[in-house]
């Protein structure tokens, strides 16, 4: 396999900016940086955004498990990862202080763009939008001088925008949110019905929705008779039970580790429904 040249140059941005990289809002925004273009920190991923309705690409573990609390609130109406500052100098009037030659390709002299991991749009409950800017980072990284240049540089842009930025670190996630949104994600954005028609799907969703409800047996055990008494394979009781979760149906404590040997006494019927719920991450410090 050749080689991925990671080279950059006058041209590359040129060939980026015709892309479309870093522009479009929503379903139609394309990040700067795709898992294709440099190697990662810890587990590259590509995966489908509920909120967006497109791809996402991550670089590392910290960047997913933020992302799925994004995903997962009400308030985010969208989010754009690797967000290019491409008007860098033209916002900042005083750069002498920022020692910018750093972040130049060291054989084409090209400076690099920067960029921050999330940019993020939030609805108000009055209807206006506002944003926030947040830089993920592992702990140990913030000991680095390099980082904190660049995260100085970072810090300016945003506050010269008008826009709320911070950092996360790996540290300040929450895990075993994390995890649990990420074991139902797949039926946060999936559209399979199990071979069903949506009707029947749908139909299923409520039986199951009254047979979980205050009963006493443990979660576990009533997927499992509710799929012999409705005839189902093996698993379609599990898909729709997450179906549940990720449609706000029943609400569970998102903090602890969802626990199937648990009894349907843990469950109760969320205040709102749909992606509606309380607040699952913290977007301001």
């Amino acid at each position: 396999m050749a080689k991925r040249n990671t080279n950059w140059d006058e041209n590359k941005l040129k060939r980026w900016i015709k892309e479309g990289r870093g522009q479009g809002e929503g379903k139609e925004y394309k990040p700067w940086l795709t898992i294709q273009d440099y190697p990662s920190m810890g587990r590259a991923t590509r995966i489908f955004g509920w909120t967006t309705q497109r791809i996402h690409h991550f670089f590392s573990d910290s960047q997913l498990k933020y992302f799925y609390l994004l995903d997962w609130e009400e308030k985010v109406v969208d989010i754009r990862e690797h967000y290019p500052l491409l008007d860098l100098e033209t916002v900042l009037e005083d750069t002498a202080d920022l020692k910018l030659d750093k972040f130049i390709d060291k054989k084409t002299k090209e400076p690099y763009i920067l960029t921050t991991t999330f940019l993020i749009t939030l609805l108000n409950p009055d209807g206006q939008k506002n944003f926030a800017a947040r830089s993920i980072k592992y702990a140990s990284e913030l000991s680095k001088k390099t980082t904190i240049e660049k995260l100085e540089i970072e810090r300016r842009y945003w506050t010269a925008k008008g826009i709320n930025w911070g950092i996360v670190t790996n540290k300040d996630i929450n895990d075993v949110r994390a995890k649990n949104i990420e074991w139902i994600h797949s039926a946060m954005t999936s559209d399979d019905c199990n071979g069903l028609s949506k009707d029947d799907f749908d139909e299923l969703l409520d039986a199951l929705l009254y047979r979980l409800i205050d009963n006493q047996q443990n979660i576990r055990e009533i997927i499992s008779r509710f799929e012999k008494d409705y005839s189902l394979d093996a698993g379609a009781g599990l898909l729709l039970f997450k179906h549940l979760i990720a449609g706000k149906r029943i609400a569970l404590d998102m903090d602890k580790p969802i626990n199937l040997n648990e009894s349907g006494y843990s469950l109760r019927l969320p205040e709102t429904s749909g992606k509606g719920g309380h607040e699952v991450v913290k977007i301001y410090s």
